[in-house]
């Protein structure tokens, strides 16, 4: 795929596609630069500081799972941490944001919904003058919808590299957003099941790995709330102050992230309890059902327990109708318990 630009006004002429990224590897999903928030260059990773350097350029490289020979060449590019090169080479880090000289580093957690389980990835942010690095590992959607967006809107592109900052990381939290929606819909399906019979071992199996899940995904969450506010009330040389409001809408919605997931997990140890109620409640039933048919069949056992103890003097024995007569008591008192029992609940 071609592109043709106009030169910018360092005079930076018309590019092609062809001509930066193919040389780079497939761990470069986007290396360009934009001038007054229009893209004007698809550019090597080895000219991205130069071009760094221009006053009203913004350099923004999107980089997969790269291996460390090519973060050490970005690091070279603008000068970065060592450390924070380090722990981007290296995932699990735990969300965080830490500024080195004129740079600040942000590590932010993604997740996505992968055969119903939540997977995890991680997304590191480098940001300085005239430029953005982004560096994603694991489970993650792709920023190329991110920077497609923006780039049909020049005039937000052209607040500089802090913007596209905060379009990254509001990404990432509405990506959150269908994985909760996702659980809460089979949230809502357990509770429906869970007061008319009790759960399966499949289904409490079910039940604990989203509670794992929804643990996991607010450790992830929770960090978030501290960076992006961080980023909305500090003094970060890197980020403009027209810019902190951005930034305190990000920090409410991953508020209201937490919220819901706090919500869920509530739902879902409600569900657990119910579930035990009501298979406690059905044991007690059946309990009760054993014991009235016990006791019903107490009376014959303990009159036919007496008679048969084969004493010789034994009145009723002698009665030509003492048969008929214990036979009638014993069927009339079993009635009478069934009747009773009937009436309370029991049977």
């Amino acid at each position: 795929m071609v592109f043709s630009r106009s030169a910018d006004d360092d005079g930076a002429s018309s590019f092609s596609d062809a001509a930066g990224l193919h040389d780079e590897g497939a761990s470069v999903i986007a290396s360009c630069v934009y001038a007054n928030g229009q893209r004007v260059a698809d550019i090597a990773i080895d000219d991205a500081g130069d071009w760094a350097l221009k006053e009203g350029h913004v350099v923004w490289i999107g980089l997969l799972e790269p291996d460390g020979e090519l973060l050490h060449r970005v690091q070279k590019q603008f000068n970065l941490h060592s450390l924070a090169i380090e722990d981007a080479e290296h995932a699990h880090q735990r969300p965080k944001l830490e500024q080195y000289g004129d740079a600040i580093f942000v590590v932010a957690r993604t997740a996505q919904l992968i055969d119903g389980r939540v997977a995890f990835g991680e997304t590191h942010v480098f940001l300085g003058k005239g430029y953005i690095v982004s560096v994603r590992h694991g489970a993650s959607t792709s920023y190329t919808a991110v920077r497609k967006h923006w780039e049909t809107s020049p005039y937000a592109l052209s607040k500089g590299e802090d913007f596209i900052l905060y379009a990254i990381l509001d990404f990432i939290v509405d990506n959150y957003m269908p994985v909760l929606e996702a659980i809460h819909d089979e949230v809502e399906s357990i509770e429906d099941r869970v007061l008319t019979k009790p759960m399966t071992g499949a289904d409490l199996e079910r039940l604990y790995m989203l509670r794992r899940d929804l643990l996991r995904l607010r450790n992830a969450v929770g960090p978030l709330v501290d960076v992006c506010g961080r980023l909305s009330n500090t003094d970060l040389p890197q980020i403009q102050t027209g810019m902190q409001p951005l930034f305190r809408d990000v920090t409410d919605h991953v508020r209201t992230v937490q919220e819901k997931i706090d919500g869920l997990r509530e739902v879902l140890a409600f569900a657990f309890e119910a579930s035990l109620l009501v298979g406690q409640s059905q044991e007690t039933a059946i309990a009760k059902r054993l014991a009235s048919w016990a006791a019903i069949l107490a009376v014959p056992t303990a009159i036919a327990g007496i008679y048969g103890m084969n004493f010789h003097y034994m009145p009723e024995l002698d009665d030509p109708m003492g048969y008929y007569e214990v036979m009638g008591f014993i069927a009339v008192l079993c009635l009478v318990l069934y009747w009773r029992f009937r009436k309370n609940g029991w049977l």
